[in-house]
């Protein structure tokens, strides 16, 4: 079987590049395999770069899975947000390089980063939960809430507006957009860059930051586990 997430280090960075299918969705192996990843690089102490496939991040979590039963529906959330709030909370700085479209937990991923470079191009990022059926659960509420600006929260939790990414640059899913032949050099060099911070001021600055927000999403977390989607 072909690895879900494959890992690679070098220099003291790890790359993790997510291999699931044309559109990369997030099954439950997945996020496992993304946990099991993120306990190797902590190992190696090295600073993280997530990646897709050319032209995806990932499409959002596994339909067929989603589709299944209300309780497979649910367990799967709460994993995806418990893996958001890990990511969040990770002791080395986490780097995404987004190489095209990131859609629902796609973009999620995109908000649990420490810096996020997307890749030049006619891709659509953003939260369409709600253009397929999907009340959004309280802890992607929270998230976004957080990290989007304020004048795209409303329209991209409520409405399920999709932006380019320049857009999303704007609307606070990116930090930087980058033609897509260039994308991995800048996270490799941007990673680099990040070399020269003293990580336990790091972690701890970033845990003292993000404290309200890593305990709203504990409670929003089991708020969806109690409530169903």
């Amino acid at each position: 079987m072909t690895e879900l997430i494959a890992y690679q280090l070098e220099d003291g960075i790890a790359t993790l590049t997510l291999a699931n299918g044309k559109v990369n969705a997030i099954s439950p192996d997945v996020v496992q395999a993304f946990n099991a990843a993120l306990d190797r690089a902590e190992q190696d102490r090295a600073i993280v770069i997530i990646t897709g496939q050319p032209g995806i991040l990932s499409g959002g979590y596994d339909l067929k899975v989603m589709t299944s039963s209300p309780e497979n529906a649910v367990a799967l959330v709460a994993s995806g947000s418990t893996l958001a709030r890990r990511m969040l909370a990770h002791p080395f700085p986490i780097i995404i390089a987004c190489p095209g479209h990131a859609v629902a937990k796609g973009a999620f991923l995109l908000l649990s980063a420490d810096y996020r470079i997307g890749a030049e191009g006619a891709f659509s990022i953003g939260l369409n939960e709600v253009q397929i059926g999907m009340t959004m659960h309280h802890a992607g509420i929270e998230l976004a809430r957080d990290r989007l600006r304020k004048s795209a929260f409303h329209r991209s939790v409520i409405n399920g507006e999709m932006f380019d990414p320049q857009g999303a640059l704007e609307a606070g899913f990116l930090d930087r957009v980058v033609p897509a032949g260039e994308l991995m050099a800048v996270a490799r060099a941007t990673a680099q860059q990040m070399k020269k911070i003293q990580m336990t001021a790091h972690r701890n600055t970033k845990l003292k930051v993000r404290k309200a927000l890593l305990e709203t999403l504990d409670r929003a977390i089991e708020l969806d586990r109690q409530h169903q989607l």
